[in-house]
């Protein structure tokens, strides 16, 4: 087999359906959406109208509150501190604090603080200084014969 050989299977790959190009295409002229009315048109989007019937998300109850002062946490995992330990990007010596965190890579930013979860294994001895931590993640690292420093310990 050689690579000018290669083909799909019988069927695997449709052709596009081209419309508007003529009458002989049978989808051609109007290019199938009729004949005048707004969605003849392009540019249209008329998502949740319902043809002057009250839309279904309006019919709805209201549920739910977003807090518009809600902290956001930037959430690691102690499986994946571990595996930056071994993979050498992070010193288990030295205290790791949050900007350590964050420049070797765990985590993208702080946002309002970094948030330790106890999702993987820890087996290293490391002292980590953080805004948040759950019980069971510092009882791990507690376990591993080391330290977790927290601002604030967030109720499970």
């Amino acid at each position: 087999m050689k690579l000018n050989e290669l083909r799909d299977n019988e069927g695997a790959a449709r052709k596009q359906k081209r419309v508007a190009r003529g009458p002989g295409s049978g989808k051609g002229k109007t290019a199938g959406r009729g004949i005048k009315g707004q969605k003849s048109r392009s540019g249209v989007a008329i998502g949740g109208y319902e043809g002057g019937q009250m839309p279904l998300y309006r019919r709805l109850p209201k549920r739910g509150f977003n807090k518009p002062n809600a902290k956001e946490y930037a959430v690691v995992n102690l499986g994946l501190i571990e595996k930056f330990i071994a993979a050498g990007k992070l010193d288990a010596a030295v205290e790791i604090t949050e900007d350590a965190l964050v420049a070797a890579g765990v985590t993208k930013g702080k946002h309002d603080g970094i948030r330790i979860l106890a999702k993987g294994e820890i087996t290293s001895k490391v002292t980590l200084t953080v805004t948040g931590a759950s019980k069971s993640a510092i009882e791990a690292v507690e376990k591993a014969g080391g330290k977790l420093n927290v601002a604030a310990v967030a109720a499970e």
